[in-house]
């Protein structure tokens, strides 16, 4: 097989999407809108796959073996437990199928914590866009930061001259440094959309509606773009009113798994704001 790699014009290039949930809804429509074409959408479940396809023009399929061997690009959005298994099918598949004369594939997966090495192929990279995605709500590409990794220098070129048709920020980061990333991501999205259900819960219990917490959300997120996170703490725990601290952990007293994270997250502000 001829490992080398063609010269790609990142704004025409064939894709294969392996994954329908919720980065590759988003993923996917932007790299089409972007001038790719995308030749098919790969799910296990084949209503997903085909809902995602029918957006972008391309086929659905199910089974991984019906893949198409042509594409140049197979951009993997799957969970991180299914990676490494997915990833090593398809390597296996278009190694089967490949043609000595064509050029290898490239096999990039999406994952914040994953390595790229979990890709058993030549040439593999790392697209990672970071920002929350819902199938349910479509996000401004042009606005999100995404960081891409790969093997060679050809291909780290390629996957940013290809994510900046979609990003206005696009970085280089390796998998180690990514990690950190990720999980400073977790803190700052799936923690904190976790302490709005949380509040959620509480406010239903007595029957207010969660809406009114809406601008004081807005308010705190703008806050940070112009203050250090630390410098825009308030709060009881922030000030050392301990009493207070004290009355919302007693109101807290029959949901226990409430009261102990507000234990923690006050005890944590306030060793912050020593």
């Amino acid at each position: 097989m001829d490992t080398s790699q063609k010269h790609l014009n990142p704004k025409d290039m064939n894709v294969v999407s392996i994954g329908a949930g919720n980065l590759a809804a988003s993923l996917i429509p932007a790299l089409h809108e972007s001038g790719n074409k995308i030749e098919q959408v790969y799910s296990r479940t084949i209503g997903a796959a085909a809902t995602l396809a029918a957006t972008v023009d391309a086929t659905a399929v199910d089974d991984i073996n019906r893949i198409c061997t042509t594409a140049d690009i197979y951009i993997i959005s799957v969970t991180d437990t299914a990676l490494p298994h997915v990833a090593g099918q398809l390597a296996g598949h278009l190694e089967s199928k490949a043609q000595k004369d064509k050029p290898a594939p490239l096999i990039v997966h999406t994952a914040g914590s994953v390595s790229i090495d979990v890709i058993p192929a030549m040439h593999r990279g790392v697209i990672y866009p970071m920002q929350t995605f819902s199938k349910q709500r479509r996000v401004d590409f042009s606005q999100i930061p995404v960081f891409v990794e790969a093997t060679s220098r050809d291909d780290e070129q390629l996957l940013v001259d290809l994510s900046e048709t979609i990003s206005a920020d696009v970085r280089t980061l390796n998998s180690s440094d990514r990690r950190y990333l990720h999980l400073a991501a977790v803190f700052c999205s799936n923690f904190t959309n976790h302490c709005y259900a949380l509040a959620e819960e509480i406010l239903a219990n007595h029957g207010i509606s969660f809406n009114l917490m809406l601008p004081l959300i807005d308010e705190v997120t703008a806050k940070v773009h112009h203050l250090n996170p630390q410098k825009a703490q308030t709060g009881p725990a922030a000030r050392h009113d301990k009493a207070v601290v004290q009355a919302h952990i007693d109101l807290l007293a029959d949901q226990p798994h409430i009261q102990h994270i507000y234990k923690l997250m006050s005890e944590s502000i306030a060793h912050d704001k020593l």
